[in-house]
């Protein structure tokens, strides 16, 4: 299988795109797959998701301390009292060195020098960032002065520039996830244009499901503009909002009518609070040396986002055997 390049859309925001990208491009670091996501998003949302899951998988907490410091008090044969405890999360826990996701170049410099390699960093094992920052905001102007109006093809070859620098990595992937933003933009024009398949996020609410049809009707306009072009629609996700509701069935059903049945993938992404938490404290996982993630919330989250990307998996071995 090549190295798949998947793009989670949709033309609205606040559909799960950003949480989608980051928690499957987490399974499948965990599966084993050497994993890279690029954040195309000035608002850096995957940077920002991925780089407090960092922080809160090398840094104890405070429950994390103490633990550590009652194991090495009973090694010793010492008693470990509450009072000690209290003393040493009020005087020695604020001075613990913090390890942060450390980004040495910006996408946008590493860009410009035509070295996007130099700005990639581990998240953990398998997993990978191309990260965005607040300067990525200036691509577009970047893209018109080095291609400006009087250039023949000068579209295309704005659109072409990321995937141009992009060839020089994709292969060191096994799988590549690219979070966009919510607008049509240069950023998410970049993205189709290297995609192989894309992913439509669609959230059980009815201005997501009309975004989700502008979404498919822009990408076919893309399509048929460029002959460059060569993706697939893996699916349309659905992510519900209230289990069991009329509404989010009848979004459910208005896509399966209007997309068809076998287009909407079968794992459905339910709404989980856990997961709401992980966009502000980092993914908790269990395996991780701190941050928790044991408990049976962050189970049910890993448990669904495994569960599609096995689905992903599936489905394009099905797309290439066609």
């Amino acid at each position: 299988m090549k190295v798949p390049v998947l793009v989670f859309g949709n033309r609205k925001g606040g559909v799960g795109k950003t949480t989608n990208s980051v928690m499957t491009a987490y399974e499948l670091a965990k599966m084993g797959y050497k994993t890279l996501v690029c954040d195309l998003d000035p608002q850096s949302s995957a940077t920002n998701l991925l780089s407090r899951t960092y922080a809160r998988q090398k840094n104890p907490n405070k429950n994390d301390y103490i633990r550590e410091l009652v194991c090495k008090a009973k090694e010793k044969g010492e008693i470990f009292t509450q009072e000690v405890a209290k003393k040493k999360i009020a005087e020695d826990y604020p001075k613990l060195e913090k390890k942060n996701l450390h980004i040495k170049k910006t996408m946008m410099l590493a860009l410009s020098e035509k070295d996007i390699a130099s700005t990639i960093v581990k998240v953990r094992k398998n997993l990978f960032l191309l990260p965005s920052d607040d300067d990525f905001v200036d691509y577009p102007d970047f893209l018109e002065q080095i291609f400006p109006s009087n250039v023949d093809n000068f579209k295309e070859k704005r659109i072409a520039y990321f995937g141009e620098q992009f060839k020089t990595i994709k292969d060191d992937y096994d799988f590549v996830v690219i979070d966009v933003p919510p607008t049509l933009s240069i950023y998410t024009d970049s993205a189709i244009y290297i995609a192989d398949d894309v992913i439509v996020a669609l959230q059980t609410q009815q201005d997501s499901f009309d975004g989700a049809i502008k979404f498919y009707d822009y990408m076919q306009k893309m399509f048929n503009k460029y002959n460059s072009l060569d993706f697939n629609v893996l699916g349309v996700l659905p992510v519900i909002l209230h289990k069991g509701a009329g509404l989010d069935n009848q979004i459910l059903e208005d896509a399966k009518n209007n997309f068809g049945n076998d287009a909407v993938f079968d794992t459905v992404i339910t709404y989980m609070e856990r997961i709401k938490r992980y966009g502000r404290l980092g993914i908790a996982d269990k395996e991780a040396e701190f941050g928790g993630g044991k408990d049976r919330y962050d189970k049910a989250a890993h448990q669904i986002y495994h569960k599609l990307a096995k689905e992903i998996i599936q489905r394009l071995e099905e797309g290439n055997k066609e």
